[in-house]
């Protein structure tokens, strides 16, 4: 058959050779620009004196020099090493559990700048568990963390697109940042997590956005920063300011710097949260459920404690069984 017949069988089959990979949506639009650019015939190619490799090189040359400019006056690309699974350590020469500050040790620890009345709900609520009571500590019965708890515990992920920017966090409810350039909503419904506008900033000049910055508001609760029960004001009017971005000499450490405005605290408090990269390709993300095994069971307004044969026992010393009016004493 010879080598025309192979050229021939060959020239009925695309040309998808070389190394591929994902391209997301903000490189999308530049690519489709420049290409409209090369393709629009901007770019001029002396066909007489060059053969069609020479062509092809040059228009490969063209794009990439057209995409570079169209990204660039499209206010740049969006990171993409922030992949992978970050997690707050838990600090464990400081914490009993995860803090808010995870420099510093959890309850008073903190040092929080509380208002003498939120104070006192904070010497209450570590005064009950002391007891066998919960506290002022709502996670422990299952009720999601909300802000800024969530962003304590398990492992998160970072998916950026360039209208919204996702945190998903493995133990609770995730995040959507929203990037689009809205306002605040008009008839907002509260949440746990809050409702959060953010901003993409090239801090650097490169071309690339390494800054988020975002304010998250409009929250539902009660909420608590940590197990003691450390309180957010009950009214729920919290405003969280972070910063994000990867620190400049550890490209496995991420910065979340966050300052609060609540009507608990006597002035803004602020605190540089670090999360760890434990792995840039996750194999299998776990999964976390408060619910599953969780031995806490509140009846009224009284906590109990559930053995592990599904008896219900007391978890305060000299406490009353929980009201049985509506079951048969009989069957005793």
């Amino acid at each position: 058959m010879g080598g025309s017949a192979d050229a021939a069988r060959d020239a009925k089959y695309p040309v998808w050779k070389g190394q591929w990979g994902p391209v997301n949506a903000a490189g999308a639009k530049c690519l489709l620009s420049a290409s409209k650019v090369v393709l629009g015939g901007k770019i001029m190619v002396d066909r007489k004196s060059t053969g069609p490799a020479a062509v092809a090189v040059a228009l490969i040359v063209a794009l990439a020099t057209i995409t570079r400019d169209v990204c660039a006056a499209d206010g740049g690309l969006y990171p993409t090493d922030w992949k992978g699974q970050w997690r707050h350590d838990v600090n464990r020469a400081v914490e009993v559990q995860g803090t808010f500050d995870q420099t510093k040790p959890w309850g008073p620890g903190q040092q929080a700048p509380l208002t003498p009345e939120y104070q006192r709900v904070l010497q209450d609520s570590m005064q009950d568990q002391a007891n066998g009571g919960l506290g002022n500590y709502p996670t422990a019965t299952c009720r999601p963390s909300g802000m800024p708890r969530m962003m304590t515990f398990g492992s998160h992920e970072y998916v950026i697109t360039p209208e919204t920017t996702y945190v998903i966090v493995s133990t609770d409810h995730f995040r959507r940042i929203f990037t689009d350039g809205r306002d605040w909503p008009q008839n907002p419904v509260p949440t746990f997590g809050g409702y959060s506008i953010g901003k993409w900033i090239d801090e650097d000049g490169d071309g690339v956005y390494d800054v988020l910055e975002a304010e998250t508001r409009y929250f539902k609760g009660p909420r608590a920063y940590d197990a003691t029960g450390l309180p957010l004001a009950f009214d729920n009017q919290s405003v969280f300011r972070e910063r994000f971005f990867i620190d400049k000499t550890d490209r496995d450490l991420l910065h979340v710097v966050t300052t609060v405005f609540d009507n608990a605290l006597t002035r803004p408090w602020t605190v540089d949260r670090q999360y760890q990269r434990v792995a840039k390709k996750v194999v299998q993300w776990t999964e976390f459920w408060c619910q599953e095994g969780n031995a806490n069971v509140v009846i009224g307004k009284e906590n109990y404690f559930l053995r592990v044969d599904g008896l219900l026992m007391p978890a305060k010393k000299n406490q009353a069984p929980p009201d049985l009016r509506y079951f048969n004493q009989s069957q005793r």
